[in-house]
């Protein structure tokens, strides 16, 4: 009876559902065009900043860490390199970095546990673990992106096979294609407001907005029925774990909530740290199907982008998750990180203010020294 009645439930907010992604995909239109008006300078500039990969990296972790969503500032960067403001390679160390971002909300979460050392030692332990993995992962994946463009040559190729088939259609790459939906909106919204800055801010409100209205609406719709029996249901076995992360986070559009989720019932250990990593890693594949959607009637370059964040989570994936030994790495990592914090609770503020504060923001400050 209940089970039904929260299907008819969630049946009836469908329109809700439709309503904040039309929200999301205008947001989305205006920023591409706040970007497209802003002067040759600005644009130069940003060009000049994610040239070095290295500081493209700090500020895809910056922008992520203080707005606390990577679905945003994905979904920023795919309308930036529509519109010309970033180049495609330049945008890929900011997509890595904003998988780091991330994580600070879990992070952040795990420090209300600090009263009871037993439970913030796991609540550490639980909030570290998606860093450590994406860091991981970026120790691995951007040398290989510096040296031999893997993630930004195969975003391309299969672009070009699945998205724009250039032999057909010569026209195919021409930037923006017209998005006959939102188009007319943003070009009326932009010459009443007369200011890509103001267009800017108000393209980010719809964004931000549109991804936490439609993270309720589920999280109040589907997790708060399955918190009871969440062991059974969600963690029986790896493979599943990583599907449930994924699914779950893809619907809801925020890997923040989904991995934040993880930090309470790992603290009270309702469910091992082993068994949370899993659906961490679903979490981060999860999370990509915001810049995809993002893509929607953009440039083969801005849909390249969406498909580089997937592919880096995918790679990612394909290195930690088929191999025991291997998955086990970022989990014993956390362990020991989250018993050095519990012993002296200094380490966990220091390790936010460094990681995602000082050391980006010092860095992207003296390059552009």
């Amino acid at each position: 009876m209940t089970e039904n009645l929260t299907h008819r439930n969630t049946f009836k907010k469908i329109p809700s559902i439709i309503f904040v992604i039309l929200v999301f995909l205008l947001g989305v239109n205006f920023m591409s065009t706040a970007f497209s008006f802003m002067g040759e300078d600005i644009a130069q500039s940003i060009l000049f900043a994610t040239s070095n990969p290295f500081i493209g990296l700090f500020i895809g972790l910056l922008m992520t860490a203080i707005i606390q969503s990577s679905s945003t500032s994905t979904s920023m960067t795919v309308a930036a390199v529509a519109s010309g403001s970033i180049s495609f390679e330049g945008a890929v160390p900011i997509i890595m970095g904003a998988n780091i971002g991330t994580t600070l909300t879990s992070t952040i979460i795990a420090l209300g546990y600090i009263t009871k050392k037993k439970e913030f030692e796991r609540a550490v332990a639980a909030g570290v673990v998606h860093d450590i993995f994406n860091i991981a992962c970026v120790v691995l994946l951007l040398p290989l992106e510096y040296n031999y463009q893997l993630l930004s040559r195969s975003a391309s190729y299969i672009t070009k096979i699945f998205f724009y088939n250039q032999g057909d259609n010569p026209e195919a790459t021409e930037a923006g294609s017209g998005n006959f939906l939102f188009d007319p909106i943003s070009d009326t919204v932009y010459h009443l407001i007369d200011n890509p800055y103001i267009m800017l801010i108000l393209s980010f409100i719809l964004i931000f907005g549109a991804i936490k209205m439609l993270s309720k609406i589920f999280y109040n719709n589907v997790f708060n029925d399955i918190e009871e029996n969440i062991d059974n249901l969600i963690f029986p076995n790896p493979f599943k774990s990583f599907a449930i992360g994924a699914i779950f986070t893809g619907v809801i559009q925020t890997s923040s909530l989904s991995t934040s989720l993880m930090v309470p019932v790992v603290a009270t250990k309702r469910v091992s740290l082993k068994k949370a990593f899993h659906f961490i890693m679903g979490a981060n594949v999860g999370t990509t199907i915001t810049a995809l959607l993002a893509t929607v009637l953009k440039s083969e370059e801005a849909i390249a982008i969406a498909i580089v964040h997937l592919l880096f989570n995918l790679f990612g994936i394909l290195i930690f998750l088929p191999i025991a030994s291997f998955r086990v790495l970022p989990v014993q990592l956390a362990k020991w990180f989250g018993k050095q914090t519990a012993e002296y609770r200094i380490i966990g503020f220091l390790y936010i203010l460094f990681m995602f504060f000082v050391i980006p923001f010092t860095l992207i400050y003296f390059n552009r020294a």
